[in-house]
C-alpha cells in the first residue's frame, strides 16, 4: 500500500479508536471478515476477543481494547483510506489495518490464547 494512503489509514484509525462497538458491529465484522484473505482468521480472533470482554469472560486494558475497537470500526466502515467499493483495493488496507493491530497486540494475543486454552480445557477434560 503506498504510504500516503497508509497515512490517512493510521488517522482514521485513530478517529475509530474512540468508536463503541456494538453487537451489530461484531456481526458486520464478522460477515465482512471474509474479504480479508489471509487476515480473516486474525480478524476473527479479535472479535471473540472483545465478545469475551463484553461477556465478562476476559479482561484486557482499555488501550488495547480500543486498538481492537479503532479495527473493527476501520473494516465495517466502507469509507475509509481507500473506500471498499474500489475492487480488491478497498480491501487492501483494511488488512493492513488487522496486521498493524495484530502487531501492536501480540502480548495480549498471547494471554488470551492461553485464557482460551485454559478454558477449553476445563471445558473439555482430556481432549489435550
Amino acid at each position: 500500500m503506498k504510504k500516503g494512503y497508509f497515512n490517512k489509514a493510521i488517522l482514521l484509525f485513530e478517529v475509530f479508536r474512540k468508536h463503541q462497538i456494538s453487537a451489530e458491529d461484531l456481526a458486520k465484522a464478522e460477515s465482512k471478515s471474509v474479504y480479508l484473505d489471509e487476515k480473516v482468521d486474525e480478524f476473527r480472533l479479535l472479535i471473540s476477543m472483545v465478545r469475551d470482554v463484553f461477556a465478562g469472560r476476559y479482561r484486557m486494558n482499555r488501550w488495547n481494547l480500543s486498538i481492537i475497537a479503532a479495527t473493527i470500526a476501520y473494516v465495517i466502515f466502507p469509507l475509509d483510506a481507500i473506500p471498499d467499493i474500489v475492487p480488491l483495493m478497498g480491501w487492501v488496507d483494511d488488512a493492513t489495518i488487522v496486521a498493524y493491530a495484530v502487531s501492536k497486540l501480540a502480548d495480549e494475543i498471547s494471554r488470551y490464547k492461553a485464557f482460551t486454552d485454559k478454558l477449553y480445557c476445563r471445558e473439555f477434560p482430556g481432549s489435550n
